[in-house]
């Protein structure tokens, strides 16, 4: 488990880039995620925003929560869009329009414009090589636009067009696996990250940042309203699913694997389903399924690590 270190968090910054006095809903582990992000990123950074739940909390018109360059872009598009930054930034400072000097480019969306409707753009912007970090938040459903299921929304989790009922379990496919996809683009960094552990996820977009080259980073965003459960337990859900091994916390640094947050000691998967509404209907045969399946995907992480060490 993350320590907490005083020093360590007098060393944090203090400025954030994502004011108070926007929209989330009580208890959002995303904004959490997102605030933490940009507190990292610091104010040189352009950002480029995919439609969903952080673009609308965030930019009511005619205000906004951003105190950085910020542009909202279609759901699908924002890795294609600050890959467009990233290389027009580059042609200015080549021909001396501009100083040359380091902008973090971020593009940004949450699981369905990342593992759905997003991924070829995002695989194209990663493949091209661009300087640039790609943030996705991922709340495990489309939130914003009504609680439906996504290629990242868990087995058997029941939401409005995978509903749980007496024909159905809820979600009928495993979640879709991004950060193993992005590993397969061979590009120089991915990680997990998770707000639930500040110092763990600061380290890692700083490591983003100073990435030469394109970086992928996949947050961990609990949402009360869709995962029904309370608004107060953002941060305990969020280390419960390390804790069980729901949420793996790891990075891929130039195809080495480094787990940042090992578990000796798994909690039992039920601690983590149970204070989500969205799982109460699920049978014990079936949790232990998704019990060992989430003990096998550890234990490959784990192996990867010796393979890279």
């Amino acid at each position: 488990m993350e320590k907490y270190n005083v020093y360590a968090a007098r060393l944090l910054p203090k400025e954030d880039y994502v004011a108070s006095g926007h929209r989330a809903c009580q208890g959002c582990g995303e904004v959490l995620a997102m605030r933490l992000v940009h507190k990292a990123l610091g104010r040189n950074t352009i950002a480029a925003s995919a439609t969903g739940c952080m673009e609308i909390i965030s930019s009511p018109y005619p205000e906004s929560a951003w105190k950085i360059p910020w542009i909202h872009v279609a759901f699908e598009n924002s890795a294609a869009v600050a890959s467009g930054i990233e290389a027009g930034y580059k042609a200015l400072m080549r021909k001396g329009r501009y100083p040359k000097r380091k902008i973090n480019i971020v593009g940004y969306g949450g699981d369905g414009a990342t593992a759905d409707i997003g991924l070829q753009w995002l695989s194209g912007a990663m493949e091209r090589g661009h300087d640039m970090v790609y943030v996705c938040y991922d709340n495990e459903a489309y939130m914003n636009t009504g609680i439906q299921r996504s290629s990242s929304t868990p087995l058997g989790a029941s939401t409005t067009t995978s509903p749980a009922g007496r024909a159905s379990i809820g979600q009928q496919t495993w979640k879709k696996n991004v950060p193993e996809i992005m590993v397969a683009h061979n590009i120089p960094y991915v990680a997990t990250i998770n707000p639930s552990y500040p110092f763990d996820l600061f380290e890692k977009v700083k490591k983003a940042a100073e990435t030469k080259g394109p970086a992928y980073l996949h947050a961990y965003a609990s949402c009360p309203t869709g995962w029904r459960m309370r608004p107060e337990l953002a941060v305990q859900i969020g280390r419960l699913a390390v804790q069980t091994g729901v949420f793996p916390m790891y990075e891929v640094e130039n195809g080495k694997y480094r787990i940042t947050q090992e578990v000796e000691d798994f909690q039992p998967i039920r601690d983590y389903l149970k204070v989500q509404g969205r799982f109460r209907h699920l049978t014990d045969d079936l949790i232990d399924g998704v019990q060992d399946r989430i003990r096998s995907e550890y234990d490959r992480i784990r192996r990867m690590v010796d393979l890279t060490s």
